[in-house]
Parts: structure tokens; C-alpha cells; sequence
């Protein structure tokens, strides 16, 4: 019988889980909040609770979060995008692996949102420049990042935490590779699947094998009006084109409330029609420089020379201070100096009743500004990534470019071989060490700021570790481990240590899609444990399984941080995840309930 206490822990999971599914707070409040409850109820003592703090795997993540800001700021990966990204237009099974490959290399030694945030913006600005749609690229760009991240120690800090909590229970943690004997495979048939699937099932425009496709993509919308003495009065458009309206397609007439679509048809424009056209980034310097045509929203700009604006789109972050209030209430305009153009949630572009959506994480904020807006606010991490799609920046000088590398080479090498080496002193040549080290040559070096090193660190996800490993202190105190544990063989037990091994991967991706990953992890791993212990077999199959299944968020843009990201840029709805992302999902579940048993016994 479960005791009063695991009641007590069940109730304050669940709470936990709904509160982080409505966002209620930032993940890391929810989590904090709900470790304080635990050592006020008793569950667990004041040590417990702060233990997570000191975890070595949690104190490794932020250190790493300091090397992969270096790398990042050192331009190497600007470099390597720009140059690996294909020259011609080509059919989409070559584009997709040339695409995927690398940055699945780069994601397993670096931290998966910075290889996001600098290759996204690029891969959007190449894709217009050969008429391809950018969603055909974006989701396969961030699931390349979890491919990564899957087959190394170090490639997302999911490993990490699994790995802390198996070192705190007294195991032997993960190797640097170890996690790839099942990552690799799962990465290779991902990426298989991607390139043979993804022009029928991701959004976006077909890319045809005709290679000489004359197809004009048009990623990009603006809303105008047509004023008082405009010589477009009168205008005849037929299926939304116009030769005097070079190179923009008239999608929808906006007058006086309704909507006129002009797919289809012959209209005839008139004044104050709000016109919504589509057309290529380069569009909107023609738009402004249009005296026939008035774009919304730049009456709010004032003494800025029109041959000085710029589009740029900035994807809102959780640090982000106008958070739950709306564009009006936080006057956005006073504090960044940019117009709001148009926000895209949830692969919604929404240009009307702006003044009362209340803004959220992720967000897509669609900007009219100068050039100053990325020298002030380019670095803030109160925004996920601040981009201007025609003239995207290069930062690093050439040195700086090969020591990162060289470094960051070094740290993994040593990596791998440390645990071949004996100490006189008693030093343990681990992860932690080497990125320890490697962190501030890049400091020390000045290819990282020193005055940013506490932006490079994602504190909320620090926090949101540590606090979910004293909830899963409090699991195994109160015995609400073993009582899930208990359960879960009874469920599976026909099927033995196999069906048990597929119910934790199930249950863990379930959370890894409604929480985080990190968080998902931390909540399992207690009761794989119980489960190995009650079944008297290693429990090291159980852990690989939490570590793969946590990373394997494919079929939800809210469970994994890049996936959210991409999102915003990439404009995608939900179930744009749910139709290329579940059958990886199962791709990956079926994938490591074959090669776990095999590389790792019971």
C-alpha cells in the first residue's frame, strides 16, 4: 500500500505537471515551488532539497552552456553554414541529409539551442534564395539537433542529468559515446525517414524533382493600404497579380471589414483597401518606397529616414519582460524603437486586434526598425534569436575561429580518454573537468565576453535540474517509486524486462511531449530504478531507455526547446509536428526496444 507521503508526492507531480503544461510560471518556479512544498510537508530535508544544486551533472550543464556560447561567439558555426549549405536548387533527398548530417555532428558536441539559433535564420535566407519553401527545412534543421544530441554524454543536458542521477545512486555513469550505440542508429534511419518522407508530410510548398523549377516562393507578408491619391485607385488585379505591383501577390482585400480573397477572379482595388501581399524579403524596401502604397503600422515611426528600416523577426524567450501583457500595455515601440508588424503563434500570422493578444514564449514578432536593434538587442537573451533575413551577420575574427575549434576538440578528445587515466592526485579526468577547463580558455582567450558569461547560462533550466531531482528524492522516500514501479511490472510483466523497458520509454515520451525534457528524465528515473531493483536485474538498460525517450520529442513543438524555436520562424502549427514527428516517435521506440537489450543486458 502506498503511504500517506506518496500520496502527498503524487499529488504535487501531477500539480506540477498541469502547471507546466498551462504554463502557469516559468518551468524552474513551478519546480522550486514544488521542492519547498516537499521540505515543508517533511518528504525530504533541507539537504535533500539543496543536494541538486551540487549534482556534478547539473553543475556540468552550466559549464557547457558557457563553451557553447564561446563556439558560438566565436563564428565558426556562422562560418560552417554558410559554406556547407548547398549552391544550386536539387532535388530533396539530396538537400535534406546535406542539411541534417552536420548539424546532427555539431549537436552532439554542443548545446542544442545555439546551433538552432545561428543555422535557422541562414537556412531561411538560403531557401529564398533558390525558391524553396523554408518549412520544408526548419523541423528537419531542429530534429537533426535532438539526432545529435542523442549520441553523446555531452550532446543534450538530458544525458547529463540521467547521468547525475546514476552517479548519486551509486552506478557507474554514462561513457562519452555510449549513448550512441542506440543514438547513431537512430539518428541514421531519422534522417532516412526525413528525406524520403519529408517533401510529402513537412508544410510548405512541394520541391519537385525538377531542379529547374521556375517556382517562386513568397515566404514573406505585408500589410498595406491603398491611400487617398494613390494611382493604384481603380486598379484591375486578376488572380492576385498585377504588373504594377512588381513581384507581390495580392492575397486578400480587406475592405471596410470584408474579406475578399483573390485567388481566383478579376477585383478592382479602391481607396483605404487593406490589401494583404506576399512576396520575398526584399519586397518590403520597395513597398516603403512606394508612394502608391502605405504599409501598416509605419505611422508610429518617427524621424527615421525610410531608406534606413528594416524587416527583422525576434522570437520571444521566457526572460522576455512584457510577458503576459499586451503590445499596447507594455508600449513596445518606447522601449525597442521597432514596430510591431504582425506576430505568428502556432503557424498564425496575425496582423488585427494586435493591441489584445497578451504576448507569450515563442512568439514571432514580425519588426519594422533600423540596424540598431541588433547592436542593442542581438546578444539579449530576452529573445530566442533576432534576425534580418537579408544581410545576416558574420562575427569572429579568423583566429578566434580555428582556437575555438581547437579547444572544443580537445575538450571532447579528453572526454573520451580521461577515464584511461590514472592520477597521482586523485583527479578525476571527467566531462566536468575537461569543460571546465575549456570554458574559460575561451574567457581567458577573449573569444567569449567575460562581462556576458552569466547570459550564457540558462538559470531557469538549472534550476528546473536540481528542483526536479529533490522531486525525485522525494519519490524514493516516500516509496511512491516502488509502488509506480510495482505497477508498471504487473502492466508489462508477460512481456518481462522488455515490456517493462517499453513502459518506461512510453511514459517518459509522453512527459518529454507535455513538460521538459529535463524534467521528464528527473520524474522517471526514480521509478526505473524501483522497477530494477524489484525485478533484480541491471538497472542500466532502464537508464539508457529514460535518457533516448526524453530527447525524443518529435511530435510537439512545446517539448523541446529548438522545436519551439523553429516554430516561431518557421510559422508551423501544432499538428505540423504531430504529422512528420509521431512516426518518428515510434521510428525511435522501436528502435531502442531492439538495439537497448542488445547492447546493454539485464
Amino acid at each position: 500500500m502506498i503511504s500517506t507521503d506518496g500520496y502527498i508526492v503524487l499529488a504535487i507531480v501531477f500539480i506540477t505537471i498541469v502547471a507546466l503544461a498551462k504554463e502557469v510560471m516559468r518551468p524552474g518556479l513551478i519546480f522550486f515551488s514544488s521542492a519547498i512544498v516537499l521540505m515543508a510537508t517533511g518528504i525530504i530535508t533541507d539537504k535533500e532539497m539543496l543536494a541538486g544544486f551540487s549534482n556534478k551533472g547539473m553543475i556540468s550543464i552550466a559549464v557547457l552552456f558557457l563553451v557553447s556560447e564561446g563556439i558560438r561567439q566565436s563564428g565558426v558555426l556562422n562560418r560552417l553554414a554558410q559554406t556547407y549549405l548547398p549552391r544550386k536548387r536539387r532535388k530533396m533527398v539530396s538537400l535534406i541529409p546535406q542539411i541534417m548530417l552536420p548539424v546532427s555532428f555539431l549537436s552532439g558536441f554542443l548545446n542544442n539551442t545555439p546551433v538552432v539559433i545561428i543555422f535557422a535564420p541562414i537556412i531561411k535566407r538560403w531557401s529564398e534564395t533558390l525558391n524553396l519553401s523554408s518549412k520544408k527545412f526548419l523541423i528537419p534543421l531542429s530534429y537533426a539537433t535532438i539526432f545529435g544530441g542523442m549520441c553523446t554524454l555531452i550532446g543534450t543536458s538530458t544525458n547529463l542529468v540521467v547521468h547525475g542521477l546514476i552517479l548519486e545512486n551509486g552506478y557507474q555513469g554514462f561513457s562519452m559515446f555510449e549513448l550512441g550505440k542506440v543514438g547513431i542508429f537512430i539518428a541514421i534511419i531519422g534522417t532516412i525517414y526525413m528525406t524520403v518522407f519529408g517533401n510529402r508530410f513537412l508544410p510548405g510548398e512541394k520541391i519537385f524533382f525538377n531542379s529547374k523549377s521556375s517556382t517562386e516562393y513568397k515566404d514573406y507578408h505585408y500589410d498595406v493600404i491603398i491611400p487617398e491619391g494613390s494611382n493604384l485607385i481603380g486598379l484591375e488585379i486578376k488572380n492576385g497579380r498585377s504588373k504594377d505591383l512588381k513581384g507581390l501577390f495580392i492575397q486578400i482585400i480587406n475592405r471596410e471589414g470584408n474579406i475578399i480573397e483573390t485567388k481566383k477572379g478579376i477585383f478592382k482595388l479602391l481607396v483605404n483597401d487593406k490589401l494583404l501581399v506576399a512576396g520575398k524579403s526584399d519586397r518590403l524596401n520597395y513597398i516603403i518606397a512606394n508612394q502608391n502604397l502605405k504599409l501598416s503600422g509605419i505611422d508610429l515611426i518617427k524621424g527615421i529616414d525610410k531608406d534606413k528600416l528594416k524587416q527583422y523577426e525576434a522570437v520571444l524567450a521566457p526572460r522576455f519582460p512584457a510577458i503576459g501583457k499586451t503590445i499596447h500595455e507594455f508600449n513596445f515601440y518606447d522601449h525597442y524603437q521597432a514596430v510591431v508588424l504582425a506576430i505568428h503563434r502556432n503557424g498564425e500570422r496575425i496582423t488585427t486586434n494586435m493591441d489584445k493578444l497578451h504576448l507569450k514564449p515563442g512568439d514571432n514578432l514580425v519588426l519594422l526598425t533600423t540596424e540598431k536593434f541588433i547592436e542593442n538587442w542581438g546578444e539579449s537573451k530576452i529573445f530566442y534569436l533576432t534576425s534580418y533575413i537579408r544581410d545576416y551577420r558574420t562575427t569572429g575574427t579568423f583566429w578566434k575561429k580555428w582556437i575555438a575549434t581547437i579547444i572544443l576538440l580537445a575538450m571532447v578528445i579528453g572526454t573520451t580518454v580521461g577515464k584511461f587515466i590514472t592520477s597521482p592526485n586523485g583527479i578525476n579526468f571527467d566531462m566536468f573537468y575537461f569543460a571546465s577547463i575549456a570554458a574559460m580558455l575561451l574567457i581567458w582567450l577573449k573569444i567569449m565576453p567575460h562581462q556576458k558569461y552569466t547570459k550564457a547560462i540558462s538559470w531557469d533550466v538549472l534550476i528546473t535540474i536540481a528542483c526536479a531531482f529533490a522531486i525525485s528524492k522525494a519519490m524514493q522516500n516516500s516509496g511512491a517509486d516502488e509502488t509506480i514501479a510495482r505497477a508498471t511490472i504487473n502492466i508489462s510483466q508477460q512481456f518481462g524486462p522488455v515490456g517493462v523497458l517499453a513502459a518506461l520509454f512510453i511514459i517518459t515520451a509522453i512527459f518529454t511531449e507535455i513538460i521538459t525534457n529535463n524534467a521528464a528524465a528527473a520524474m522517471v528515473f526514480p521509478i526505473a530504478l524501483a522497477a530494477a531493483e524489484q525485478m533484480n536485474v541491471d538497472p542500466k538498460p532502464f537508464f539508457v531507455t529514460i535518457a533516448i525517450a526524453a530527447s525524443a520529442s518529435f511530435s510537439t513543438p512545446i517539448g523541446y526547446q529548438t522545436n519551439l524555436i523553429v516554430q516561431a520562424i518557421g510559422n508551423y502549427k501544432f499538428s505540423d509536428y504531430v504529422k512528420i514527428g509521431l512516426p518518428l516517435n515510434i521510428i525511435a521506440f522501436i528502435l531502442s526496444m531492439l538495439l537497448i537489450p542488445y547492447f546493454w543486458s539485464f
